[in-house]
């Protein structure tokens, strides 16, 4: 299966197809926070649309590719945020189902985008070339931005959840575990799966 999957992914054509998808879904994100960053103090702006500036780290890091090139701390802030912030919008919509008994359009696209994030963060994991400082500061990131998300209240808004943010707070600080160990996994640990995009060009 590998030998079919990964030479299709190093296609410049993919390469391309990908970049432009997560340039429009970013754009899309922070199109979508708006309203949210109307009310967010300047000092905070830079934290609260999570989602899609994880997706910009996946466009530099899909960016530096085509240029054969590889940006190692845009790839580790890439495959953590992904994980991250793709499995945990999949999840709030699904507490949204569970608290409402209702679950809209909207919500099944950000399920569907949100999961696809997460999935092509760990795909191109094997074209990653990060260093462990690089997942350092991944890690130190991500957990910076939990902190204003739960302590200052900067968390993107679900008003239907608004019960159960300590819960929330909770969950997405050992999902933010699980996203750094996944991003070891693949992208750092000595046995890893390592392949190279020269073919592509």
């Amino acid at each position: 299966m590998i030998k079919y999957i990964y030479p299709l992914l190093a296609n410049r054509t993919v390469l391309w197809l990908l970049f432009w998808v997560n340039v429009l879904g970013t754009a899309y994100g922070y199109y979508w926070y708006k309203w949210q960053l109307v009310d967010t103090p300047p000092r905070f702006l830079l934290f609260v649309p999570d989602s899609p500036t994880a997706s910009l780290f996946f466009v530099f890091v899909l960016g530096a590719f085509l240029m054969g090139r590889n940006w190692p701390l845009m790839e580790a802030l890439a495959i953590v945020s992904l994980v991250k912030y793709g499995l945990w919008a999949v999840v709030m919509n699904l507490m949204v189902y569970f608290v409402s008994g209702q679950l809209d359009w909207i919500g099944l696209m950000l399920m569907a985008s949100h999961f696809a994030m997460a999935v092509e963060g760990v795909l191109y994991a094997p074209f990653y070339r990060m260093k462990a400082w690089h997942l350092i500061v991944a890690a130190v990131v991500v957990l910076h931005n939990e902190i204003i998300d739960y302590v200052f209240g900067m968390m993107p808004r679900y008003h239907t959840l608004d019960l159960y943010m300590d819960q929330i707070g909770y969950f997405t600080f050992w999902l933010s575990i699980f996203s750094i160990a996944v991003g070891y996994y693949f992208g750092l640990r000595p046995d890893r799966l390592s392949l190279s995009l020269k073919r592509s060009r």
